[in-house]
Parts: C-alpha cells; structure tokens; sequence
C-alpha cells in the first residue's frame, strides 16, 4: 500500500471529504502524561484524608478538612438531635446484653482471661464510633479472629505454659494488625484484602465454624487436657480420648440446655421481628441462671467447671507488652497481618451490606484507618483484635440504632460490668461460654451461598472448597493459602491466554462487537477488526497475543475470502503495557507492514499510548493510524484502500 511508504496520512488521504472526520488521533496522542506512582499514592493519601473536591487553601482550613476526614463524627454529629439519641440508647443496651457474655467467650476462645474480652468491648467501639464511617457496625471480638489468634500464636508460646508471654504476643500481633490496617486506608492498598473473593471468605467462613464448634466441646462436656490443634481430625481425636476417660455429665447436661433455649429464643425473634430483643438477651440470661443455678446448688463442688475470678476494673496499660524487638518480631507481623485482612473483609462486607439495605455509603478507606487506629488502640489498653460482628450488627440494626452512638453506649455498660458485676461471675460455668458461642456459629456457615457459587462459577466454587477443606483438614494457615493460591492460578491463567476477539459490525449500526457473542454481526470486507481483551499487554501474554494476531491474519481470510487490507487492533480494554508487548506490537505491525497490510490502533489506554510514544512506536505506525473508535478506523481503512485501488486502476 502506498501509505506504508509515505508520510502518515491525514483525514483528507483516509478518504473524509472535508471535515467529516475530526482528526481524534490528535485527542489520543495530545493526552497529559499520566501521573507517575508517587502522584498516585500521595494522591491516596491526601484523598483518604481530605473530603472530595476539598483543596485546603490555608494552615487552618488544612487542618479541619484533616479532622473531619478522619473523623466523620464532626459531619455527622451536628445533626444528632434527642431522638435519635434514645434509639441508640436502647441498641446500645441491647447490644451489651448479646456482647458481654459474647466477649468472655470469645476470650476464652482467644486463650485469654475472660476479662481480655470485655476490654476488647470497651476501648475499640469508642474509637470506631468516631472515626468510622458506617452508622450500625457494632464493634468487638469476634470468633473467628478469636480463633485466627489462639490457633497461630500457641504454635508460638505454649498459653498454659506461658501466659505472659502468649499474652504479650496477642496484644503485639494487635498493634501490627492495627498498623497494616491503618497503612491500608491511608495508600488506598484496599485491593490488598481483594485477595481474599467473597468465594474464598464463604469457605473461609465455613471451616472456621465447625472447627470453633468442635473445639467448644471441651468446654462444653468439661474436658481439662485438650489439644493444641485446630484441623478437626487433632479435635475429634482429643474428644474421642477425652469422653473415654473423666468427664462430667453436668458440664454437658447444663451447656446443652442452654444451646437448646438460645437457639429457641433466636428462632422466635426471627419469626417475629418484634421480639427480636429474646435473641440478643438470652445469652445474658442464660449466664445469669446458669451462675445462680451452679452457686445454689454447688455444682462446682460436683464437677461442674467455673470461670472462677475475673479481674475487675478499666483496662490496663499494655504499651510495655508490645514487643517490637526480640524473636517473634515475624511472627507476630505475619499473625497481625493475616488478621488485619480477615478483619477488614469481614467488618467492610457486613458494613457494606447493612449500608446498602438503608441506603448510604460506606468510605472503605476510611473504615480501614478506623480499624487500623482502633486496633493500635486496643494494642496499647489490653485489647486484641477487633472487628465488626454480623451477629452484633444485625441485633444493633433491630433495636433501632441511628448512628454509632450505639456502640459508645455498649462501650459505657461494658466499663460498669467491668468495674462493678465481675465478682458476679465467679460461679458462672465455662460450659454456658461454650453454649454461647456454639449458638453463633450457624450464621456463619452460609450453605445458600456455597451452591450458589457452584451454580455461578466452577472455579470461583474450587476456590470456596478449598478454603473449607484447608481449615477443616490443616490449620487457618493453609486453609487461606489454598484459597489464595487458587485464585492466583485463576488469574494467571486468565492473564496467560487472554481472549482475543474478531469484531464484526452490528447491521445498521456503527457498534462493533463479538462475533462469537453475536452470530449476527457482520464481518467488513478486506478488514480484520480484533479486540485484546486483556487490561495488560505485558510479558506473560505478549507472545501468545502476537502469535494469536499473526496466525489469524496469516491463515485466517474472512468469509468472503477476500485479501485482508487492514487489520484493527481495538485497545480499549489494555489500561497499560510493558517492554514486552511493546514489542510484541513492534512485531506485529512489521509483519503487517512486509505482507502490506495497514495497522491501525484503536484507543489505546493512558498509559499505553504513554508508553508507545517514548518507545517511537506511534511514529513506526503513523500517528494518523490511532483511532478513538473502532467505527473511525473501519472508516479510514475503507478509504484508504479505495483510494489505493483506484490509483491501481
């Protein structure tokens, strides 16, 4: 073709009389260099901060747009008003009558003494309730990071040989948790605890549970040496052994009485809405009857376990428990970290799923500083993790909260139970903790889901499967690192052989689509039109797109077996390349051009026409032959090559 050889063509060479086409190649290569990476993350940074569309033109008015992006209480706590005060005066009690037996257990879960639980209850939610931009997210220990914890960290240190120094560990893989979250927000590094697909968390989930389940057996039938373990072959043993030798039928006889009238009161508040308040109350009353029951009748004295003292009073200092030297630096990092993520996926999905039903938003990166400034909190005041609990949420959403204030009022009366009701506790039986705690599980056992990834998503459902069987069958560990491997090789199999698509014309239209997709669009004559769908052209695909492209022109002739004359490459959808598939474009556009077939590119993203450029590969091809759309370049090609067969003429 004539135009390989001469300059690039202009609208008027492409065949467009007059000003029919706009010259829009100029719009794809006239565009601003794109921000480098460090304008993208101070950019994160200041847009984690700042309000959006708020540019600080002064020292003074820098610092309140700083305070009211971190604290979104300012906003929002200018409209508060009585009424909404007394709603969340009743959700707060409410909420403290589920989450005080609930955070002794899940402390004893945790391997902590009870008391570790209830201070978790108390500094976290006061902080969240400031910082955090969701309305209903009730904050606290939660039984699965309980378990995270106890299972990773006693590989570490022994609980029952070194309480101080397990104690110690917890509260450092706190603070690091605390740190990962905050850095997470504050770099908008939110895609970090991506990783972890919903397909992944519903599996996750799901072992988690029964693994929880199995282990509250040994409180729950008051077996005193249980294993260290967590997969539940270890579990089923230690209970197997463990029924064979002492046990007390009291422990059982009262622990199964209570599961059974937690989850009746539970069934009732589902099935009516109004009596929603039996089910968040009746693990308090059942600790309450139970610790009455074992105190009138001694049935400590009878084998009965109880959970003895526990200490009083506001939480402790724990700065001089961090430990950020020593040999379990790593460790703890590793522990804070995989629990920084499971916490956040776990608090911003029910966040976000409570937001949707009352129809606000919820600022991801900020909820990701306010967990991470919560746990750096907790960390310094003898708390552990904490996160948003679905089952403490969905009883703060039914007593009617408006706002966090909730949480500050569930904080208020964990502070009185700690400084006034802990000797009340003495005679509570540790079976009633395990009670409680086997009677939150279903929820997180999500079967529904499970089958409806399986309907969905084959891939999406091994992922799922694999996540369950790793927990169930090896640790918390393994069970995330399988999930995790499989979603990467999903990727990666994804990015190895992208689909490379033929685009034909919709009859009637300029749209340009699939032709698998869409049987009826037509293919153009003497052109070749695909699309890369892939967002990068990079060296673990370059090879196979160039060789895809090359066979399809090399062997491939479109219906009409006519000579191809130009070959489209739509862009669109690749948002950046490297030297690799420069490269490979640079191979393309050479075999094109030796065989005399026109290249033509088609909106190549920022960063790719960016990066074309300062390889002069825009200058191999002729800046003219970029395109915005695919319409735009067919028309060009067209005439182009009716000019080239009338000169022939």
């Amino acid at each position: 073709m004539g135009s390989l050889e001469n300059e690039p063509p202009t609208a008027a060479d492409h065949g467009f009389k007059g000003s029919a086409r706009p010259e829009t190649f100029l719009l794809v290569l006239n565009a601003p260099q794109p921000p480098s990476l460090w304008q993208e993350l101070s950019g994160s940074v200041r847009g984690a901060i700042f309000p959006r569309g708020n540019q600080p033109s002064s020292p003074t008015k820098w610092a309140i747009s700083v305070l009211h992006g971190l604290f979104p209480v300012l906003h929002w706590g200018r409209n508060y008003n009585l009424k909404s005060f007394r709603s969340d005066l009743m959700a707060g009690l409410t909420l403290a009558s589920l989450g005080i037996p609930q955070s002794i257990g899940y402390a004893n879960l945790a391997k902590l003494d009870p008391q570790y639980g209830l201070y978790t209850s108390f500094v976290p939610p006061l902080i969240y309730a400031v910082m955090g931009t969701s309305r209903d997210l009730a904050i606290g220990p939660v039984a699965v990071i309980s378990l995270l914890l106890s299972s990773m960290a006693q590989k570490i240190v022994d609980p029952s040989v070194d309480p101080t120094a397990y104690r110690k560990l917890v509260i450092t893989s706190t603070f690091f948790a605390g740190v990962f979250q905050a850095s997470f927000g504050f770099f908008r590094l939110g895609f970090i605890v991506d990783f972890l697909s919903h397909a992944t968390i519903v599996g996750f989930m799901g072992g988690a549970a029964i693994v929880i389940g199995l282990q509250q057996l040994k409180g729950l039938i008051g077996i005193s040496h249980f294993t260290n373990n967590t997969d539940v072959v270890s579990v089923i043993k230690a209970v197997w052994v463990a029924v064979h030798h002492s046990w007390h039928a009291n422990n059982f006889l009262i622990g199964c009485s209570f599961l059974i009238f937690i989850l009746i009161m539970r069934f009732i508040g589902m099935r009516k809405r109004k009596l929603f308040w039996l089910s968040a109350i009746t693990p308090l009353l059942s600790v309450i009857i139970s610790t009455l029951l074992v105190f009138l009748t001694r049935a400590d004295k009878h084998g009965v376990k109880i959970i003895q003292k526990v200490k009083e009073g506001l939480n402790p200092s724990s700065v001089k428990d961090i430990q950020l030297t020593g040999s379990h630096v790593g460790e703890s990092a590793k522990i804070g970290l995989i629990c920084a993520i499971i916490a956040l996926t776990e608090a911003i999905a029910v966040g976000r799923s409570f937001a949707a039903v009352k129809g606000y938003q919820l600022d991801g990166n900020k909820e990701m500083v306010a967990m991470g400034f919560m746990n750096l909190a907790g960390s310094m005041s003898s708390c552990y993790v904490a996160t948003g609990s679905f089952s403490r949420t969905a009883v703060n959403v039914s007593a009617g909260c408006k706002t966090t204030v909730s949480n500050i009022v569930m904080a208020i009366a964990v502070f009185l139970s700690l400084q006034l009701l802990m000797r009340l506790l003495y005679y509570t039986p540790v079976t009633i903790l395990a009670s409680i705690i086997l009677s939150a599980l279903p929820g997180l056992i999500d079967i529904k889901e499970a089958y409806n990834i399986w309907k969905i998503d084959k891939m999406d459902f091994l992922t799922c499967f694999g996540a369950f069987l790793g927990v169930l069958f090896g640790s918390v560990e393994i069970g995330l690192l399988t999930a995790v491997l499989i979603s990467f090789a999903k990727i990666i199999i994804s990015a190895l052989r992208p689909s490379v698509e033929m685009l034909g014309r919709i009859q009637g239209t300029d749209t340009f689509c699939s032709m698998r997709q869409y049987p009826s669009a037509a293919e153009t004559p003497n052109l070749m039109i695909l699309r890369i769908d892939s967002p990068f052209l990079c060296f673990m695909n370059a090879n196979f797109i160039r060789e895809r492209i090359a066979n399809w022109v090399t062997e491939g002739r479109n219906a009409t077996k006519e000579e191809t004359k130009s070959v489209i490459i739509d862009m669109t959808n690749v948002i950046n390349i490297d030297t690799s598939g420069i490269s490979a474009v640079e191979e393309i556009y050479k075999k094109l051009a030796s065989a005399s077939v026109q290249l033509a590119v088609v909106n190549p993203g920022w960063q790719v026409i960016h990066k074309m450029k300062l390889a002069r590969l825009v200058d191999m091809i002729g800046g003219a032959w970029i395109f915005l759309t695919v319409g735009e370049a067919v028309e060009a090609c067209l005439g182009a090559a009716k000019k080239e067969d009338n000169y022939n003429v």
